[in-house]
Order: C-alpha cells, then structure tokens, then sequence
C-alpha cells in the first residue's frame, strides 16, 4: 500500500473511531437550565425553592435523566435588581451554555427578564414573579408563567369576600407591579361580584420598607369594613404585629394574598393572625395522593417541612423536564412550541400551559387562618383549580398584545 493511501486510510479508520466516543460524550453532557433568583435578601422563599428543585433533579437523573441526559441548573442571585438579572441571563445561555432560563420571585425582576427573553428569543418559565403583566399587557411568546397568578389569587379571595355583609374596604399592598396587580385583581373581581361595594383607603408601602405603625394608623382612620392585605415577607410580620397591637383587625374579615403560606406565616409562631382568610399551603394536611408523596419525599430528602415555595421548585423541574420531552430536542423554538398546551402531572395534579396566554392552570389553596401547636396554619381549606379562575380566550385577546 502507498504510503499516502496508508496514511488516508489510517485517518478514517481513526476518524470513525471517534465517532462514537463523541457521541457519547455529547449524550452524557447535562442539560443546563439558567435560574436566577433572589436568593439572599427571600431566602425564606427561595431557599426552599432551590431544594425542591434539587429534589426533582436528583429523582429525574436517577432515573436516566431526560433525552438521555442529565439535567442540571446553575443557579444565579440577581439581588433583586432587574439590571443585573438580565446581565446574569446573558451569562448563563451565552457563557454558562443554559438552553432556557426560569425561577425569579420579584415581579418587576420578572417583568424584565421577560422583555430579554423576548428581544433574544429565549425560553423563559417565570416560575414565581405574579404579576398579571407578564403573561398579558407584556406577554410574549417565549415567556410561560407556572405560578396562579395575581388575578387568579384575587379572584378566589374576592369569592369568599363577596358572600359576607363587608360594603367598605381598605387595602394594602407593596408598591411594584405584584402589588398593584393584585389590588386591581381584587377590585375588579370583587365589584363584579358586589357591585354596593367601596374602597375607602389604599396603602403603598415601599417593599421591605413598611412603616407598619403609620401604615395602621391610616387603614384605622377609613374605618373599613374589611381589610385587603397583599403584603408579605418581612413587611407581612410587621403590619400583623403592629396591627394586632393596634386592634386593626378586631372585628373585621381579612383577606390575604399568600399571607398562608408557611415562609411568611411560619415566622410569627403565636403571633399569627387568627380568622384571616388566605391564599397558602396546608402541607401538614396533606398526607394522601400526589400531595402527600411529595410532602413525605421533601421531609425524607431534608428532615424539614415544605414551603410552598418547595412546592414551586419542584414543579419547575416537572414543567421544564417534560416540555424537553414533549419537544424531542433542546433547540429553543422547539422548546418554546413544546411549552403551547402543555400537560405535566404534579402534586397539585394535571396542570396545562394555555396557548392563549402561556399561563399554567396551577391553583391555590384558600382557607381561614388560625393558630395551632403554637404556629400558624390554614383551617378549613380547598384547593381551588386555577384553570376555574382565569379570563376567557376573548377577554386574554383584548389584554394580550398581538404577537
């Protein structure tokens, strides 16, 4: 053999050697998710969000993975700063080589990574900002929303409000997109039901920055009927604190917007309020089906209860694991088509990502606040399917702007 057909020779034989061994190596390479959160300054929230995501990730890999592959996330703090997420996005699908982005609590950081995502043609799963704006007024086809949103939180609230003798409210809620959403929801939602009804006081407190005492003071002077709270985190202990102390609540219905939920009303122990009624997550009762196994999977994984941010997390992975396999691949615009009228079974059941809007029909659980064992816990409570709160395909088209 001439030295030149030799060498020719030689080179495919090596060449196609290589071949497997780097399909191989591509098959075992993970599968990166970008996730971006605030999770120093709501490590309450997120903290337990990351275990549910991790929670998911090891039983996923387990058992093969998805496509073939691990799944991985890289996690990122965005310091609750919009700026700075959408600077993080970029890293993680251009350096970090993240083939979508989810996670973010904070609406307005939310709002902003959406608009990115928009502009770069990324896949974004919001999985916890609430602002009704993010799939509707700023909706974009790359953006899906996992979270029941503010209108579907109010909506269930303004329900139960609406079947008592309550004619005046007050509200209170931060002032960023999240709360004045919410507050429009409720009104809405409320007066439809009631149309006697009246608002006679609106409190904005800059969020993290309640001044609780001036706060109830000017809530005690409208002299409502009931009492609209939209408030959470730290800003949620203070004005039940302060407002107790105060007497605000005596005879008064409440209405709280997560104000249930174990990260903010775990906190309070004994202070917390009594006879609110609140939009939350009533683990410690669920001990049967889907639920239960998940609640008796986290506390084995982590010997600690789950938040509902726990819950959040974990149903992340669920939505993003089964898009990818629904799409077959990781390219964007087929995980972005995947994500259209998807269907993923979660604890909280069969959930679906409407076409209409990319909203998910995830629900709430509503139930009446009360102190047990020295905690705070949720009484009497249903869970409320969110696809029975959501606005009808010609009501979306009007809010949704054509794509």
């Amino acid at each position: 053999m001439k030295r030149k057909t030799f060498l020719k020779t030689l080179l495919g034989v090596a060449t196609l050697a290589a071949l497997p061994l780097a399909k191989v190596a591509h098959a075992e390479d993970p599968i990166i998710i970008g996730e971006i959160n605030h999770y120093k300054r709501l490590a309450a929230f997120a903290e337990p969000y990351k275990k549910g995501i991790e929670l998911r990730i090891k039983e996923v890999n387990a058992a093969g993975g998805v496509l073939g592959r691990p799944i991985e996330f890289v996690f990122r703090d965005d310091q609750g700063k919009p700026g700075e997420a959408i600077k993080i996005a970029e890293e993680l699908m251009t350096s970090e080589g993240a083939v979508m982005l989810t996670g973010t609590i904070l609406s307005n950081v939310g709002l902003a990574i959406s608009s990115y995502a928009a502009e770069k043609g990324y896949v974004y799963l919001a999985s916890e900002p609430l602002a009704d704006a993010l799939v509707w007024s700023a909706g974009n086809p790359y953006t899906f929303r996992l979270r029941a949103s503010t209108y579907m939180q109010a909506s269930m609230l303004a329900e139960a409000a609406a079947k008592t003798d309550a004619v005046k409210y007050a509200t209170i809620a931060p002032n960023y997109a999240y709360g004045k959403d919410a507050v429009a929801a409720f009104k809405s939602a409320l007066t439809k039901l009631r149309p006697d009804v009246e608002f006679v006081a609106e409190q904005w407190p800059a969020v993290f920055k309640i001044d609780a005492g001036a706060e109830v003071q000017a809530l005690e002077r409208a002299k409502p009927d009931a009492i609209y709270n939209v408030t959470f985190g730290p800003d949620l202990a203070k004005f039940v604190r302060e407002g107790t102390d105060r007497g605000l609540f005596d005879g008064r219905n409440v209405y709280g917007l997560l104000s249930g939920e174990p990260e903010y009303i775990d906190p309070l122990g004994e202070e917390a309020p009594e006879g609110w009624t609140v939009t939350g997550y009533p683990w410690y009762d669920l001990d049967s089906g889907p639920e239960g196994d998940f609640v008796a999977a986290y506390q084995a994984e982590y010997d600690d209860h789950p938040r509902l941010g726990s819950l959040v997390g974990y149903m992340t992975v669920q939505s993003i694991v089964a898009a990818l396999e629904k799409a077959g691949s990781t390219e964007t615009e087929a995980i972005r088509a995947a994500f259209e009228d998807l269907q993923v079974a979660t604890p909280m059941g069969e959930i679906t990502y409407r076409s209409i809007d990319n909203q998910s029909t995830a629900g709430a659980y509503v139930g009446t606040t009360t102190v047990r064992d020295g905690r705070g816990v949720m009484v009497d409570w249903e869970y409320k399917n969110g696809a029975d709160y959501l606005p009808s395909d010609e009501e979306v088209q009007a809010l949704r702007p054509a794509e």
